[in-house]
């Protein structure tokens, strides 16, 4: 339990698949924390001062140091604390892991935004980036015919960082993604849906203003 005078400070959008993972990753690690919910058209100032980039997940540790990817807040997080055991799969290795989600948050979530967001991009075929994308997933669900989850019987980081850009794939056309044969990917993304570690994460908290009384996330 994090001492509430000593609790870091994390910049969330509850949407966004990245801030998703990182909210997941400090719940699994029994991490208390200041939830700062953001409106993305109206950031706040201090968030853009702790990170110039300006893009959530954003998390200030006590000794005033910033992490702003949201992979590393999973692994930061974790490596505090991993009673799950997240980052110890039953089959491969932590760099496995890292592989498999170096291939989403790159590969992947760029067909994805250019299927789903084509207008804006140039000449974007949505129709290309989404067999292109579609593609990918095939390969994960060839992975889940062998294994429950991604590395093995019980779900690791590589699932709970994946699974986020999962559902905003599958939530772009939902009929479509269910009608498609992969009845392992299909499975794993409603176990993850109706797992506890996203439904907690998903609850609901208003816009943060400066000045507001603190708003502590934590485990239940």
């Amino acid at each position: 339990m994090t001492d509430p005078h000593t609790r870091p400070i994390l910049y969330s959008f509850r949407r966004c698949p990245y801030a998703m993972r990182a909210r997941m990753a400090l719940l699994a690690s029994g991490i208390d924390v200041e939830l700062r919910e953001v409106v993305l058209r109206d950031k706040p100032s201090a968030m853009i001062a702790a990170s110039p980039k300006a893009t959530v997940p954003v998390l200030i540790l006590p000794d005033g140091s910033v992490i702003d990817e949201s992979l590393e807040i999973m692994v930061w997080a974790l490596a505090e604390a991993d009673p799950q055991d997240w980052l110890m799969p039953e089959s491969g290795t932590l760099d496995d892991m890292l592989a498999l989600i170096a291939q989403n948050d790159g590969p992947f979530k760029h067909h994805l935004d250019r299927f789903k967001y084509h207008t804006r991009y140039d000449d974007a075929d949505p129709a290309e980036h989404r067999y292109e994308a579609e593609k990918i997933l095939n390969r994960l669900d060839g992975r889940l015919a062998v294994g429950t989850y991604l590395f093995g019987s019980r779900p690791v980081l590589a699932d709970f960082a994946i699974a986020p850009f999962i559902r905003q794939f599958a939530n772009a056309d939902k009929d479509a993604f269910d009608a498609m044969p992969f009845v392992h990917l299909q499975r794993w993304l409603d176990d993850f849906l109706h797992s506890h570690w996203f439904e907690a994460a998903m609850v609901k908290y208003d816009q943060w203003h400066d000045g507001d009384d603190p708003v502590i996330f934590k485990a239940a």
